[in-house]
């Protein structure tokens, strides 16, 4: 999120515990014009209190070159706290024990978060699944199969509460666990077809938004609200996502935020798996199930930290993944062994000598950038 704030200095007093009166100084604040999330921070690390904030705004605005500023109202915030009591919503910011640490380590991690259900949830291992709003039949039979795979080892599953890889995927997790990130308030059912599953959310897992209480989404929410679906989880899926799509920008949020990415293939002739496919080329992980997720999370599962609340996938440590020399090589190799007359694929591994996990990958991408063509029986040859 990019701020056109002001630029206060930098001190590091110890903030005040949290309590309503100091929540509904920092929600004024958070919500006055031209404060994000950097100048928010800014202004309490140089003040100390959210209080003491309020009061030196219109002066630091002046000062910015900005006349006759004008604070959010009391009333405004007032009736937010309002809606949110009479809605049952509870507001998480960044000190409270439930919100996420997975969350607090982004930059641009929002001060608050509107919740509605169950917010012990938060503190559970989590993965993301995104894709297509116009999926396919084989779409959302896959996300629905992760879905619940992954939540039988114990994961929970956040989604964005979208059509249908999003909402196939919270459908299917909501018995083990699901989180809806909403790009409006979360009193806002959006799309309304979800409305049910929505409600279901509430009951068996947790809605959470940045938005104000009643805030009705627009395009410009909904790449916010896609960074906090990738920073709640510790690796992102996608299942089906065009080349252009909101899918592919929740991706990239996860690579800047240091996560996992991993993708399902597609048929290359299939826009909606186009960005799938892109993605794989580029180096993410080939997911054909949950098996396939559980390994490449495997060395982070082992890490000593993380031991107690992640799940592990198997008890031997994987192969290390290889880099893009390597792959090129493997590329090469590839190459250089197939040419017009067919050959079997299991006998490709076995002359290169590499674990399937590795080649298959590769064949993948090999096949989409037109340079091997898969025949009927297993067999592969050069184009």
């Amino acid at each position: 999120m990019t701020d056109q704030g002001f630029t206060p200095s930098s001190t590091h007093p110890p903030l005040p515990p949290t309590s309503e009166v100091d929540q509904f100084h920092r929600l004024r604040l958070l919500r006055s014009r031209r404060v994000g999330i950097s100048t928010y921070k800014r202004l309490l690390i140089e003040h100390g209190t959210a209080q003491n904030a309020l009061a030196a705004l219109p002066e630091v605005a002046r000062a910015a070159g900005v006349s006759g500023y004008q604070l959010c109202p009391e009333g405004v915030i007032h009736a937010e706290m309002r809606a949110a009591r009479d809605f049952g919503a509870v507001l998480v910011d960044h000190r409270h024990p439930a919100y996420p640490s997975s969350l607090a380590e982004l930059d641009d991690a929002p001060p608050f978060l509107w919740t509605l259900g169950d917010v012990s949830i938060l503190q559970k291992p989590m993965i993301a699944m995104v894709g297509a709003r116009n999926a396919s039949s084989l779409g959302t039979r896959m996300a629905k199969k992760l879905a619940a795979d992954l939540g039988e080892v114990g994961y929970v599953v956040v989604s964005g509460l979208a059509r249908g890889v999003d909402a196939a995927a919270h459908l299917a997790a909501l018995p083990t666990g699901t989180v809806a990130v909403q790009a409006g308030g979360v009193d806002v059912m959006y799309p309304a077809e979800n409305t049910e599953l929505a409600l279901g959310i509430a009951q068996q897992g947790l809605r959470v938004s940045e938005m104000p209480m009643g805030q009705q989404p627009m395009a410009r929410h909904f790449p916010m609200r896609n960074r906090i679906i990738s920073g709640l989880a510790q690796a992102t899926i996608v299942v089906e996502a065009a080349a252009k799509s909101g899918s592919l920008i929740t991706a990239r949020d996860a690579l800047d935020q240091g996560r996992d990415v991993l993708a399902v293939p597609g048929h290359p002739f299939d826009a909606r798996a186009s960005g799938c496919n892109m993605l794989i080329r580029d180096g993410a992980t080939l997911v054909r199930g949950a098996d396939d997720v559980l390994a490449a999370l495997a060395p982070l599962c082992q890490s000593p930290s993380r031991q107690a609340e992640l799940p592990l996938a198997a008890e031997e440590t994987p192969p290390k993944q290889p880099g893009l020399r390597d792959t090129s090589a493997l590329h090469m190799q590839i190459l250089d062994r197939l040419g017009p007359a067919p050959m079997a694929e299991d006998q490709l591994i076995r002359d290169i000598a590499v674990p399937a996990s590795q080649i298959t990958p590769v064949l993948v991408s090999l096949e989409l950038d037109g340079q091997i063509q898969r025949r009927q029986g297993g067999l592969l040859t050069k184009a």
